[in-house]
Parts: C-alpha cells; structure tokens; sequence
C-alpha cells in the first residue's frame, strides 16, 4: 500500500561538513535525490511543504522543531531519515552528528531518545525511519556496532538502518551518493526484477541485502511493527504489467494490484490514487477514453487526474475507474470513499467543466457499454 501523499509527510536530515569529524560530501546528495524521488509519482508524490530537508542543521531546536510539526500534522505516514555520523555517548546511546558534534559530547548532536519521543507522541498511523550513519566516524563513512537497530527501535516503526561491520566503507570515495542511500535511491529508480509491482519495505530490505552483499559493502538491518513492512515506498519500475486482457471472466483485471481508496484520507490522496490506477491499469489517457465508448474523452480524462479538488458529482470518475479495468466491487469502494471526503470536505467553488461535465456525444452508447464492462467484470 502506498500512503495518502496528503496525510503524509518526510524529514530529511543530513550532516555532511563537519567541524571536528570527516565530512561526509556525498550526504548533500543523498538529500537532494531522494526529495526528488519521495516528490515523484513513481513514489509517494509528496508536495514540497511535507517533505522538509535539513541540510547541515546549526543545532537540535531546528531539526526537533522540524521533526515535531511534521509527527503532529502527519496522519497516514511519517518518514524520518538521517544520514551522517552516528556517534555513541559514555552510556552507551546513539546520538545523531550534527556540524560542530564532537565524540562522546551528546550535547553536540541530537540525542536519538529525542526523535524516539517526538516519533511516539506523533498522530501518523505508520512511522518510517532511516538510518545512514556511523557510530564511530574515525574514518570516512565506517560503520558501527550491528546494534544500532535495537537503539534505534521505535514501536510501531518500520526501520531501516545501514548498519554493518566497522571493517565496511559506507561512502566509497568518488561515488554520488553513500553506498546505502545509493542502492536505496536505484531500487526504488530501477524497480526490482521479478519484484512486486508496489515496493514494500520488507522487498526493498531484501533488496538491499542482496545488492550491498554482493558488492561486499555494510548489509543493512531492519526491523517491523504492526505489518509496516507492506508499506510501499514507490511503484516498481521493473514490474511486468501485462495489457489488460479480454477474457471474459476479467481475470488480469481482478489480479491487478489497484490502489486502495479505503487507506485513502484527503482530497488530494484521492486524486493521486485515481491518477495510479491509470498508471496500473497501462492505458494512455487516449485508451481510456477509447474504452469509455465516448464516455469521456481525453480531455475530460486529463482534467480529472489534475484537479485541486473532489470532482462535485460522481459519474466522470466512476465511468474513468470502469474504463481503466477496476472492478464493479471496488468502485463501489471508490464511491463510498468519493461520498466521505464529500462529507468530511465538502468542496465550495464551482465544479471543473471538463471534468463534471459527464459524458460527450455518445452518452448513450457509454452508458451500454459501462453496463456490459460491468457484467464481465471490468475487461
């Protein structure tokens, strides 16, 4: 399941100059990249004010400010990711490097007991966190002790850390970005071969011990909770989507993996949600309005995908949603999911004409053949 881009949001923090410890240039990097990616609609299509990046942060109040306005705003998900120097203190505990931090001195980082709190009095339903960082920073990228998990654990978090043996270089000199970020930002660009068609955190995990393994790089850890690991962090590139197919029965449609409007809770999840199910179902927007028998052409098909708003009345996206293949059961679920965003958000201005104006010329034969792709079950 891929979450509500608009109940959902992501801090991104990064320390990549130091004063006292290595610089780490490619985390200036890892930052940009994977805004970019969480921003895109292979991913979580984040607008820009949920997705905060903090680059070389001067001290804790900004990244805490940060990290509790986005745990208090978000309500689907909440990604928190970290890369730099991790740094342990005379007790035992992590703490996250910031630019002037110093070895042992706690009080020149963010402690993680910090973001543990801010996490666990957050309103998000499913918490992302991940680590790429050090323990020990005596050398350029090295990692620390394979713990760093349990530290780290949040309850009700699915985490993902880049932990590994100290022997192991995390940011191989001259590459883009760390080794571990890198191979996280190809999977989720490049998809995963024989993969799922979303990508859920227990496959990219799986991924991501494979691919650094292979390359004898840190193999990273991760730990789940409440089945967090089915949460998706993007679509996957390399999935193969057959046409939709002709048989009567409607089978590939049923067994298509359509996004769920029920997990659903904001207009603009909505909105992105019906632009996925195009992507799911392969169809240009010329193709489903062919297959809408004239029910809606192109145009009213584009005008849809990139409204602001709920469309005022129903028929436009229930014609769309049974010309992409989705089946009669789950528009109903559509619908019932259209009815409670009405309810809870009810829209002001006036309607999109494109969109609620319904059907073009030919209405009649696009209720038929609406009626037909309903009985045999959405093909």
């Amino acid at each position: 399941m891929l979450p509500d881009p608009g109940a959902s949001a992501a801090v991104l923090i990064g320390t990549s100059s130091y004063d006292f410890l290595v610089d780490l240039p490619a985390v200036a990097n890892n930052l940009t990249s994977l805004a970019e990616t969480l921003r895109g609609p292979a991913s979580w299509n984040l607008r820009q004010d949920n997705c905060t990046v903090l680059a070389d942060p001067v001290g804790a109040e900004a990244v805490m400010d940060a990290l509790r306005d986005a745990a208090a705003t978000a309500r689907d998900t909440l990604l928190v990711y970290y890369a730099g120097h991790g740094l342990v203190d005379p007790e035992g505990e992590l703490y996250l490097g910031l630019p002037r931090s110093r070895q042992q001195r706690v009080e020149t980082g963010i402690p993680y007991n910090w973001l543990r709190r801010a996490l666990l009095e957050g309103t998000a339903e499913r918490t992302v966190v991940i680590l790429d960082c050090c323990y020990s920073g005596l050398a350029l990228g090295m990692m620390g002790s394979s713990d760093l998990a349990a530290q780290a654990d949040v309850e009700g978090t699915y985490l993902l850390a880049a932990a590994s043996e100290t022997r192991q270089a995390l940011a191989p000199p001259g590459e883009t970005h760390t080794a571990f970020t890198g191979e996280l930002l190809d999977i989720l660009g490049r998809g995963i071969a024989g993969g799922p068609e979303k990508l859920d955190l227990d496959s990219v995990l799986r991924q991501l011990r494979t691919a650094l393994t292979a390359k004898g790089r840190p193999v990273p850890q991760g730990r789940g909770r409440n089945s967090n690991g089915r949460l998706a962090l993007g679509w996957n590139a390399a999935f193969s989507r057959s046409p939709l197919g002709s048989d009567a029965s409607g089978g590939p449609a049923e067994l298509r993996s359509w996004p769920d409007p029920a997990a659903v809770h904001t207009a603009q999840g909505f909105l992105d949600a019906l632009g996925q199910v195009r992507i799911v179902s392969g169809l240009t927007h010329a193709a489903v309005a062919l297959r809408s028998g004239g029910g809606v052409a192109a145009g009213t098909v584009s005008g849809l995908l990139n409204r602001k708003d709920l469309p005022r009345t129903w028929k436009t996206t229930g014609i769309y949603l049974t010309a992409c293949g989705v089946p009669d059961e789950q528009v109903d679920g559509w619908r019932r999911a259209w009815e409670r965003l009405r309810a809870e958000a009810p829209a002001t201005g006036p309607a999109s004409p494109a969109v609620d104006r319904g059907r073009a010329r030919g209405g009649r034969a696009a209720s038929v053949w609406s009626r037909v792709v309903r009985r045999k079950g959405g093909d």
